[in-house]
């Protein structure tokens, strides 16, 4: 086989793209298999680079380009670290114009379009731009322009304006500008990934902990004239030999894990997605060790990774900031024996005070709480903290002021989310909590949470303390005011700590949590009434939850139910905060407002109910009655409208509908209680909380089946629908559709399309359509749910609850409600719940063979034959996701 460097000898023939296309996947084929060989990620990066160097120089030189116009490398390319499917970052440097070196007539500007074209038929993947001197320095005004200028190298034209083009780049650089600046930027970045090292699908390159964190401090380092490479910062003693070894040796990892995630992706993918994990993990020879199966044992090589460079990440920039920004006139002003202030910085006043009195850790969480003009710990601090972590052991942890330390850190108004994480990530608060530390970095595979247990655990924290932030009140008023009110809000912070504490262990995690919560609460002495709500809260935190989305709270019985679990007011609002703060803290995506109403709603009827108030805000029947009566007056609606009304549905429609909705039935459907034809109308709620969808059609079999149809083949989300019968022989149905493109916030068509597209499908001349079909989701082929169908009697006897789980899919509502049709089972009311990838339904539903056993047998296998997913069918790329239900 001809050798690397031959081939690329080959290309000193005149140019052919066809020949340089064959030289480049020739090229890196043998680089690829040279990196299987010998695992030397560094060789690979930099053997590439060298590969596109020569072929861009060829097709420079092949195009005749005057020496006056500079090819330039820059960022990744640059410096030589080019990934497999990586971009290649290109910058042409042109005289300027009206100079004697301009050259850019017609012909060059022609010549460098042909050669941008060649290289894309070639197989190279640039991104270009085309500058004068001028033009780069404007633009490098950007932070991240002037970043990838940085390291920009020369591959061909004249040495000389090269050389004027590093002194203006170096020039422009402002070392205090620049590192205050890249660490905005950094902070900015690991915002948009939740500032949570431990997500189940992390980004390797931008994610917190991945490799441009590392990238970030060279940069800075760099700018400042401090040193290049590790080996450098170590000379220089901004960090230690140990930590710059660490450095390099995580950088090693996270950069291979980058490679071969490129090779198997065939793409340019930095994203350590489910379909990727096991794959991965099998390339590494990493196996299972149950219960943890293969990919999850490489996730935790990842994360050990991000931590440590997480940790080497912070001190670094603060010794960079401190050699950047020096306070030289700062003098210490002491603070007790242990530590002092200099400037914005906590110091220890002993090197070995953590070795002497491992407390001091904890005190210096509670300093930095207490002191607002205290920003960090000195780099000096965090790295002798950071050493003794090691000796928080038994013996700490029985520390009564250690204890009454701990308890302390979670009383004070400022700081907690903060120093939670940063105790959490140099390994103190799982030594602290040693339940605690066996959840750090344990992955969740429920296809709805986002973050390992432990960083969703200190998301629901830090969610509790964001109620509690007055510059955060505009989001959830109603969280904050209560938390405002809450005494001892630390009850809550030690629910949030220890909600999901078990997870993974066998056994009910809410039970055994709860276990947990006790004995720390009890060994930190609160108060017995506090002990017992967090013990309460622990073992009662899914409730609320699954109240809301699965049974009907405007029924009064459910609200009596719920509100002799609870018992009273405080654990009402406590559980109400934990309980918005939890599904907050498990994917950005699974909140919406459908759920906040939802919560909301439960929360207040409980709570009037715990005070002894009606069930229902317009209290009995009559109140209700003159409420819609007048709203109707308000639009001049005569109140025999509602009486035909109400005469043809009854009380059980008057108590399940608000009068808001009432009088806008009452409106469209007053003077036409038989209309020939079906009505549709539709409106956005008036809460914001979806779109209100009212049929009102002469009763059929598959009415409910060819709406589920109607809105699945529009990709619209019902998650609520509320079905009557009236005494002549029609349907009532109203919806609560979620809109995931909310195109009807802002276009009245829209509306008008569903209104009159859903009256078609309602005609039983048109055929009922076959439920649609769609590509199961990359993240339930890796993690299936097995579906499950239960139907059992309600406490009345009147109707049976059908109770479903499933992986969430295009067609899956409707295919549910074909089968009810054939097997003639009519629908009452229906919750639609989706929780990721997750689908859990809950459906009111009465029919004859219902109470026949062998009938209810096969109604039940057809189900969930029904909700079986074919894993033949896969979505074409990682980026989609389902858009069917998520919103729901």
């Amino acid at each position: 086989m001809m050798r690397l460097d031959e081939r690329l000898t080959s290309l000193s023939s005149p140019f052919n793209a066809e020949a340089a296309k064959k030289a480049l996947l020739q090229g890196r084929e043998l680089l690829h298999q040279r990196y299987c060989r010998d695992k030397n990620g560094t060789l690979l990066l930099r053997g590439h680079s060298q590969l596109v160097d020569r072929i861009l120089r060829h097709v420079w030189r092949e195009m005749a380009m005057p020496g006056s116009i500079v090819l330039l490398a820059v960022g990744g390319y640059g410096r030589r670290q080019l990934f497999p499917h990586s971009d290649v970052d290109l910058l042409v440097l042109v005289p300027p114009e009206g100079s004697d070196a301009n050259v850019m007539d017609a012909d060059i500007k022609g010549r460098l379009e042909c050669w941008v074209r060649s290289l894309w038929d070639i197989g190279l993947d640039v991104g270009h731009s085309i500058r004068t001197l001028a033009e780069c320095i404007e633009e490098a005004k950007d932070i991240s322009v002037q970043s990838s200028l940085l390291e920009t190298r020369q591959l061909a034209g004249y040495r000389q304006p090269f050389i004027e083009f590093s002194l203006a780049m170096q020039a422009m650089l402002e070392p205090r500008s620049f590192c205050t600046a890249k660490q905005l930027e950094q902070q900015q970045r690991h915002g948009r990934y939740q500032d949570a090292i431990y997500n189940l699908e992390p980004n390797i390159k931008e994610s917190p902990g991945g490799l441009r964190d590392l990238h970030n401090i060279l940069w800075i380092s760099r700018a400042a004239g401090l040193g290049k490479s590790w080996k450098e910062l170590a000379q220089g003693e901004f960090i230690t030999h140990r930590e710059a070894r660490l450095a390099q040796h995580n950088q090693i990892i996270l950069q291979d894990l980058r490679i071969r995630l490129h090779y198997l992706a065939g793409r340019r993918e930095d994203r350590l997605l489910f379909d990727y994990q096991t794959p991965l993990a099998d390339e590494l020879n990493i196996s299972g060790k149950p219960p943890r199966r293969a990919g999850e044992m490489l996730m935790q090589r990842y994360y050990r990774a991000a931590r440590a460079v997480t940790q080497i990440n912070t001190i670094l920039l603060l010794t960079l900031r401190a050699r950047i920004f020096p306070d030289k006139e700062a003098l210490p002003v002491v603070i007790n024996e242990r530590f002092q202030k200099r400037g914005e910085l906590l110091e220890m006043r002993d090197e070995n005070i953590f070795q002497k009195t491992p407390g001091a850790i904890l005190e210096s969480v509670l300093l930095l709480q207490k002191n607002p003009d205290l920003k960090a710990r000195s780099a000096a601090t965090l790295r002798a903290m950071w050493r003794a972590a090691p000796l928080i052991n038994a013996g700490f942890r029985r520390d009564p002021h250690n204890r009454a330390l701990f308890m302390e850190i979670l009383r004070q108004p400022r700081g907690l989310t903060r120093e939670l994480r940063l105790m959490n990530r140099y390994g103190i608060l799982g030594r602290y909590i040693p339940v605690f530390g066996q959840i750090v970095g344990q992955m969740q595979h429920d296809l709805f949470h986002v973050y390992t247990v432990d960083e969703h655990i200190l998301m629901v924290v830090r969610n509790l303390r964001r109620f509690k932030a007055p510059e955060f009140a505009h989001e959830y008023p109603l969280c904050s005011r209560l938390i405002g009110e809450f005494e001892r809000p630390e009850v809550l912070y030690l629910a949030g700590l220890f909600h999901d504490i078990a997870k993974g262990r066998q056994g009910d995690h809410s039970i055994l949590g709860k276990t947990d919560a006790r004995r720390f609460c009890q060994q930190h002495e609160m108060l017995k009434e506090d002990v017992e709500m967090v013990e309460w809260l622990v073992e009662n935190h899914l409730v609320m939850s699954m109240t809301a989305q699965k049974k009907d709270i405007s029924d009064m019985n459910v609200i009596a139910d719920f509100a002799r679990r609870i018992g009273n007011g405080r654990r009402l609002v406590a559980l109400y905060l934990l309980t918005v703060a939890d599904i907050r803290g498990t994917s950005p995506k699974v909140w919406n407002t459908w759920k906040s109403k939802l919560l909301e709603d439960l929360f207040r009827a409980t709570r009037r109910h715990l005070y002894g108030e009606p069930a229902h805000a317009e209290g009995t029947l009559r109140n209700r009655r003159n409420k819609v009566l007048e709203l109707l007056q308000i639009d001049n609606i005569p109140a025999r409208v509602y009486e035909q009304l109400y005469s043809a549905l009854g009380s059980t429609y008057l108590l399940l509908h608000d009068p808001q909705e009432i009088a806008w039935h009452a409106l469209h459907l007053g003077h036409q209680m038989k209309p020939p034809a079906p009505v549709v109308k539709a409106r956005v709620a008036p809460a914001g909380t979806g779109i209100e969808v009212l049929v009102y059609a002469a009763d059929q079999k598959d009415l409910f089946a060819r709406i589920c149809n109607f809105f699945d083949h529009i990709d619209f989300n019902i998650v609520q629908a509320k079905i009557h019968t009236t005494r002549h022989g029609y349907a009532l149905d109203s919806f609560l559709v979620l809109d995931p493109f909310n195109v009807t916030q802002h276009h009245c068509d829209a509306l008008s399309f569903i209104e009159h597209e859903l009256a078609r499908q309602l005609d039983p001349a048109v055929p009922l359509e076959a439920p649609l079909k769609g590509r199961l989701s990359r993240h339930l082929k890796h993690f299936p749910i097995t579906p499950e169908v239960d139907i059992e009697p309600d406490e009345k006897g009147t109707y049976h609850v059908l109770s479903i789980v499933a992986g969430d899919q295009p067609g899956l509502l409707s295919r549910i409600a074909q089968v009810l049709v054939r097997f003639g089972i009519n629908v009452h009311s229906a919750r639609i719940d989706t929780m990721g990838e997750r689908a859990e339904d809950t459906f009111l539903v009465t029919g004859n063979i219902l109470n026949e056993p062998r009938r209810l047998i096969q109604l039940e296998t057809e189900l969930i034959k029904a909700l079986q997913i074919s894993c033949e069918t896969v979505e074409e790329s990682p980026d989609e996701s389902s858009m069917h239900r998520n919103a729901g």
